[in-house]
Order: C-alpha cells, then structure tokens, then sequence
C-alpha cells in the first residue's frame, strides 16, 4: 500500500534514516526542515500523510497542524515528537492529527500506523454509491452527498474538506441518519484500538464537522443527544 508521505522533521539523525526505511517501504517520500516548508509542500497538493515533528525551529508543530488543517488538508496527520504527556496527546489530536507517537519510537509501530491511517483513507472496495441526504434532487442545492469510494463530501456543487477523521465521523452517522449513535460507537468506528485521551477529542471533532456543514449551509446538521451521543438530521431551508 505505497503511499506519499511528507516527513516534516529538522534532525538529520532522524530523519535520513526513516526517509531511508520509508523509502525501503516503497513509499514516495519529502523532507521538509521547517513548519512554513511543510505548509507550502501542503498547499501544492499530492501528499497522502505527514509525519511531523513540533519542535520545529520557526513554528510550533501543532501550529502547523492547525493551518494544514484549516487550509483544506484532508491526509493523515501523525505527531512525531519528545512531548509525551497526556494533555500533548490530547492537544495534538483535537487540533487535526490522526494519531501521536513520543520519541523514542520504533520503526516497526510507526510503519504499522501509517499503514492503518493510509488504509483508512483509501477508497473503499468495491465501490459504494454516492449517499444524498436533504431535500430536492441529488445536486440540490443545500443537499448533502457523501461519496465514500472516493472519500469526498459535496453540499450541491460545492465540496466540503473535511480531515480523515472528521470524513469517518460523518460516514458513521450518515449510515445511520435519524437514530442517535451513542458516543462508545462512534469513539469505537472512528478511532481504532491506538486512540487515547479524552473524549474532548470526540467534541471537539463534531464541533468541527458541524461547523463545516453550517458554512457550506448544508439541509443537514449533526444534533447532540446530550449524555448518549449525535444524531444526524435532515434541515429545511428555514430550520
């Protein structure tokens, strides 16, 4: 499953050796030193995953993640970095990373996740149809429409970015639109057996999906059954 991975990461001692294993891997890999290289490789496009480091030397690492993600990139994120405490963990996932790994790390883990996350993002075989949701026909406006073979979200014409994990999240609830999906369910389907923390992350994740389909004014909103979990609804023009 080869992939294209940018390796955002300022010591050489770490980096030339995993550029090194990845590409053994047959992964198609770059190396950037710095956060503002890594958003500009990020802007050009054609990257399925970042490895990236926090200290980085002109930025913040988790800097960098939160305007990746702001800036529409949808790929896998995985923290590679010294801070190993539970609120870094659980900082670096509720700003858009997909998974955290402390240093030292080994090789073998590190390729193992970014098998899982790349899998995860890979269109789905065979090929499920595109699901609508909201009123009027498929390309109306204001209708939802998730393409799950190709991972992609449109409300009418326009597509929404939406991160890995913020695209499983809507996948789930979209199966299951009009019935309450308990938090356990949701944490369980789109966080595999590696996820850790607090469900914060989970909050925080809907927040961003919801206010994702608010701007695109999209006859869908995710509600909040408080205690159990989210609900996705259908929404007239005038709800």
């Amino acid at each position: 499953m080869p992939g294209r991975i940018l390796l955002v990461e300022d010591d050489d001692g770490i980096a030339l050796p995993l550029v090194r294993t990845l590409e053994r891997e047959e992964y198609d890999v770059e190396r950037v030193a710095d956060g503002a290289a890594a958003l500009g490789r990020l802007l050009a496009g054609n990257r399925d995953l970042v490895i990236l480091d926090l200290g980085l030397p002109d930025m913040d690492g988790l800097d960098v993640c939160r305007r990746a993600r702001e800036q529409g990139f949808t790929g896998g994120i995985i923290v590679l970095t010294a801070r190993s405490g539970e609120l870094d963990r659980v900082v670096g996932l509720d700003v858009g990373a997909d998974d955290y790994m402390a240093k030292p790390f080994g090789l073998a883990e590190l390729l193992a996740r970014i098998r899982a996350i790349l899998r995860r993002s890979a269109p789905s075989d065979p090929v499920e149809p595109a699901v609508r949701l909201g009123p009027g026909a498929a390309a109306a406006e204001g209708g939802l429409e998730v393409d799950v073979a190709s991972r992609r979200v449109h409300v009418g014409a326009t597509e929404i970015p939406l991160s890995a994990k913020e695209f499983d999240l809507l996948v789930v609830l979209h199966e299951h639109r009009g019935a309450v999906v308990t938090r356990e369910r949701l944490i369980d389907q789109v966080w595999d057996e590696n996820w850790f923390g607090s469900t914060k992350t989970l909050d925080v994740t809907v927040a961003r999906l919801r206010q994702k389909l608010d701007a695109a004014a999209a006859h869908a909103r995710v509600t909040t059954i408080r205690g159990v979990g989210f609900r996705l609804d259908e929404q007239a023009d005038d709800a």
